[in-house]
């Protein structure tokens, strides 16, 4: 066979705790990236069914749906405790963002990450050609690569993070840090989403095992040599920009505008976790009112903040904080005819928000850290070119790496949130012109597509 059959050959099996399996989960930038790139590929999407049964098999049953191939499992009880609540969320997840005193390092959540991630190797194993190329994709599954050549396969495999990686000494407070690290480095390309992820990375690796820096971002590594890749993940820009302009999205901001009278919208939308900063975010728009009572009654505050692991203690604990928050500041400082702030705790269509975001005067996007932080970038996708919003970033967010025209502010200072809102809102719309135009080109040119495309061609460099 030649090296062009091989490569003709080449199919591309993608992993992750969750698929895109069923047409409204493909609304997303990622699914749609990554499933254009599987039906070209005649490729394979293996994931968790989001299913909990009693005895759960160690196979994956088989699906195909507009050309890509599907392969399913179901977890036990034990298995989504221990891996997914336990290891991956409540360790790997709060470590990862600088939240050591919320870790629960418990040694059987280990193990059931241990067993899941055998459980996928073996999936892949029995999958997988000698010429496929494996994608595997965030924190439930760093020793999957390692798995997959203790159990003999050679072939291409790369693994991208969504989440940041944090300082050394911060990683290293992880029991089993020293096995999750050479798990990695059994994949041929780590890609990360800021360079300050590669930079932690890159020194955890020289400082905890002597690791040899060779050229092209190679890293020598206990006889194995893995690519660090900064690859920042980008959105379907053009793809959102028209959903903010199909009819769901002016219903949702009709309804809005109802509520909103002649006051400028500021608005919010993150899941709802400690990482995102939500209780600061709060704090500084009290700020904000105490500060400049001229904006009493001139604006309002949106948060729309879905639930997220609610069944873990941190989440529960951070929802009570946050009706706490918004009751009391909007007895402080609401009338009879304002609420400061409008706290929503459920989610919305993607179209909807498109919507809602359009009509924001400011957005704000204050993570305590974050591996990228979409939002931000669709916020910016959704604008009106003629009369564009503002972005408020998190200087803790990967996003604030490429998007330098926001107004970039610590999510720690309440002051700093409260000024950065004022100055949105009195911005000119010169400025707000010409800080959009900057952030929308980038955006563009760095979209979901240029992503995915940086990362194949890392794949595709590697030698069959």
């Amino acid at each position: 066979m030649t090296e062009d059959d091989e490569k003709q050959g080449s199919r591309l099996i993608a992993v992750s705790n969750r698929t895109a399996a069923g047409q409204e989960s493909r609304a997303g930038g990622l699914a749609v990236a990554l499933w254009d790139t599987l039906a070209d590929m005649n490729g394979l999407w293996i994931g968790w069914s989001g299913r909990i049964i009693d005895y759960p098999s160690n196979r994956a049953k088989s699906s195909h749906e507009d050309g890509v191939e599907f392969a399913i499992t179901d977890y036990s009880r034990h298995q989504y405790d221990g891996f997914y609540l336990g290891y991956s969320n409540s360790v790997l997840w709060p470590v990862m963002h600088n939240r050591i005193d919320l870790a629960v390092f418990d040694s059987e959540y280990f193990r059931f990450y241990v067993e899941i991630n055998e459980k996928f190797s073996d999936i892949v194993r029995r999958r997988a050609q000698p010429n496929d190329m494996v994608w595997v994709h965030d924190y439930h599954f760093l020793l999957l690569g390692d798995m997959l050549r203790e159990d003999g396969w050679n072939g291409r495999c790369g693994f991208f993070l969504h989440i940041p990686f944090p300082a050394p000494e911060v990683f290293r407070a992880i029991p089993e840090h020293r096995r999750l690290a050479l798990g990695l480095c059994a994949y041929n390309v780590v890609g990360l989403q800021s360079g300050k992820d590669l930079a932690n990375l890159a020194q955890y690796l020289e400082e905890e095992f002597g690791a040899e820096e060779l050229p092209d971002g190679r890293f020598r590594v206990e006889g194995r040599t893995v690519r660090l890749l900064h690859c920042p993940i980008g959105i379907d820009t053009e793809g959102f920009a028209r959903a903010a302009l199909e009819e769901p999205a002016k219903k949702a901001a009709h309804s809005l505008s109802k509520f909103l009278g002649d006051r400028d919208l500021v608005i919010g939308v993150d899941r709802m976790d400690y990482s995102k900063g939500l209780p600061q975010r709060f704090e500084g728009m009290a700020e904000l009112f105490d500060r400049y009572p001229e904006v009493h009654g001139k604006i309002s505050f949106t948060q729309i903040a879905p639930p997220s692991r609610s069944v873990v203690e941190e989440y529960a604990h951070l929802r009570q904080q946050l009706d706490a928050l918004s009751g009391r500041i909007n007895g402080d400082y609401g009338d009879l005819d304002w609420i400061p702030i409008r706290y929503l705790a459920r989610g919305y269509d993607r179209e909807q928000i498109a919507g809602l975001y359009r009509l924001a005067k400011a957005c704000l996007v204050t993570p305590l850290q974050d591996g990228m932080n979409l939002v931000a970038k669709e916020f910016v996708a959704a604008q009106d070119p003629e009369d564009p919003g503002v972005l408020i970033l998190s200087q803790f967010a990967g996003a604030a790496e490429q998007m330098k025209e926001a107004l970039i502010i610590n999510p720690y200072d309440s002051a700093s949130i409260a000024d950065a809102v004022k100055r949105a809102i009195d911005m000119p719309v010169e400025e707000r012109q010409q800080r959009w135009q900057s952030l929308y080109r980038n955006l563009i040119e760095q979209d979901i597509n240029w992503w995915r495309e940086r990362f194949m061609a890392e794949f595709e460099a590697i030698p069959v």
